[in-house]
């Protein structure tokens, strides 16, 4: 039975990620940094009808030491690893680059972009002994060079991921590791990611951005389901599962007249 390990899958997209490997019979776990998120997600995922095992463990992905348990808790638990999401993310307060502190600063560095190379080190070591293996690493705001107030640490870390995974994907098929490497790129979605930056604190969004938003945006689970699919059918490296493509993205705002969307409220 194959496995899947997702990072920062208590909630939100990598919660909805794991309910659907579940209903492909994979084995699953899921990590966070609170214990109990993570035990009401075990709970909530068992409800899906699966082959399948779930099990959960504690995670700082900004830690290469507990990023190397957690393969351990894995491989430990489940003998084999097949696939490795590295999903973990936090958003940013919606400030100018020199009005953010160096904590806020590290913050969004260490577990954007270094849990992702964390993640990836860990996962590409055991699955090249193994002869085989995927990981999948998350694009964001700014991996497509796009710019705005208020995001640019955070699509500065997200365009590093991109160009990380890419080489990545090359260093894998050079090596002859047997493992794929790709990017997936949900697209906006409307979670506490979204709403709060660095996982606590309310972002004020303007009424142009909700619009947009609410154009453009949609729920984990269809995203998730999206996501989920097309990794478990792909052989290929160096792809990307890409959600929200351009043609997408223009067919939503020549219907927004007729399709009203409204994910905030009145």
């Amino acid at each position: 039975m194959k496995t899947v390990v997702i990072t920062g899958s208590a909630r939100g997209l990598g919660y909805n990620m794991a309910r659907f490997f579940r209903e492909y019979n994979y084995n699953v776990v899921i990590s966070d940094l609170k214990e109990e998120n993570l035990v009401r997600a075990k709970e909530e995922l068992e409800k899906t009808k699966s082959e399948g095992n779930i099990a959960y463990k504690i995670c700082d992905v900004s830690k290469l030491i507990q990023i190397q348990e957690l393969m351990e808790f894995a491989l430990e638990t489940f003998e084999n690893v097949d696939i490795w999401i590295n999903n973990a993310g936090v958003n940013q307060p919606q400030k100018a680059i020199w009005e953010l502190t160096e904590s806020e600063i590290n913050t969004i560095i260490d577990v954007d972009l270094k849990g992702t190379i964390y993640g990836s080190k860990v996962a590409m070591e055991e699955m090249s002994k193994r002869g085989g293996g995927a990981i999948y690493n998350i694009e964001g705001y700014g991996s497509n060079d796009a710019h705005m107030l208020g995001l640019n640490m955070y699509g500065t870390s997200k365009r590093a991921v991109t160009h990380f995974t890419e080489g990545l994907a090359q260093e894998a098929e050079q090596k002859n590791t047997g493992v794929i490497v790709g990017k997936l790129s949900p697209g906006i979605m409307i979670t506490d990611f979204t709403t709060h930056s660095l996982g606590n604190d309310l972002i004020s969004l303007s009424d142009k951005t909700k619009k947009v938003y609410n154009i453009l945006g949609d729920t984990p689970e269809t995203v998730g389901k999206f996501l989920v699919d097309n990794m478990v059918k792909n052989t290929k490296n160096n792809v990307k599962i890409n959600w929200l493509t351009n043609r997408k993205a223009f067919v939503r705002f020549l219907t927004a007249g007729f399709n009203k969307r409204d994910f905030f409220g009145k």
